[in-house]
C-alpha cells in the first residue's frame, strides 16, 4: 500500500510561488500522478498531472504558471506554483495511479491573500 503526503502548502500574497511536495512511502515509478484541487462549495478539478515517461498536461487555468514535475529517486512529485492568486486557494491533493491501485493523500492547503 502506497501511502502519499503532501507538504508545502500555505498562506501566500497574490504574486508570489509555491512549490508543493508529494512524498511516497514506496516506488510510484510505474505510477501516473495528478495534483488536484478542490475550493470550499466546488468540485475536485485536476490541476496537473505527469506520465511515467514524464509527459505532463494541465488545467487551462493554470498553464504557464504551474510546472508538475517528479524524482523517481526520490519518490516525490512536486507542483511548483508561480504568479499565484484567490482563485487558486484551495486544498491541493496528489493522487498515485497505477492499474486498478489508487492512492490518495491527505492534502496541503493553498491560501493566496493579501
Amino acid at each position: 500500500q502506497v501511502q502519499l503526503v503532501e507538504s508545502g502548502g500555505g498562506l501566500v500574497q497574490p504574486g508570489r510561488s509555491l512549490r508543493l511536495s508529494c512524498a511516497a512511502s514506496g516506488s510510484i515509478f510505474s505510477f501516473l500522478v495528478g495534483w488536484y484541487r478542490q475550493a470550499p462549495g466546488k468540485q475536485r478539478e485536476l490541476v496537473a498531472a505527469i506520465t511515467t515517461s514524464g509527459t505532463t498536461n494541465y488545467a487551462a487555468s493554470v498553464k504557464g504558471r504551474f510546472t508538475i514535475s517528479r524524482d523517481n529517486a526520490k519518490n516525490t512529485v512536486y507542483l511548483q506554483m508561480n504568479s499565484l492568486n484567490p482563485e487558486d486557494t484551495a486544498l491541493y491533493s496528489c493522487n498515485a495511479r497505477f492499474g486498478l491501485q489508487s492512492h490518495w493523500g491527505q492534502g496541503t492547503q493553498v491560501t493566496v491573500s493579501s
